[in-house]
């Protein structure tokens, strides 16, 4: 299950050692839902290698507005703490998971 990120995790998110993968999402957005479960399949397919999360950003507006996230779905990619790629909008799991990939 992809992991619940709050602007309070955050960083103790960002300081481990593996891959970060955040969809930033909201509950009344119709294509967050679409790519729903592409990021819960990739939370269980790359558990231990990656951390795939989803961040509310109407509960948790400081990391979203830290990355001037102003669409959503938006996903993040980073590595080592660095915004390493992102997609704006719905995607296919296969996209997704070619970015992911990348930073692997």
């Amino acid at each position: 299950m992809a992991l619940q990120i709050t602007d309070e995790s955050f960083k103790e998110i960002m300081n481990g050692d593996k891959p970060v993968v955040i969809d930033f999402w909201a509950e009344w957005c119709g294509p967050c839902k679409m790519i729903a479960p592409a990021i819960e399949d990739l939370a269980k397919e790359y558990e231990g290698k990656a951390v795939i999360g989803k961040l509310n950003v109407d509960e948790n507006d400081e990391v979203a507005g830290e990355y001037g996230i102003r669409s959503i779905p938006t996903v993040l990619f980073f590595k080592n703490g660095v915004l390493k790629d992102k997609h704006i909008g719905a995607a296919p799991k296969n996209l997704l998971e070619e970015k992911l990939k990348a930073i692997l």
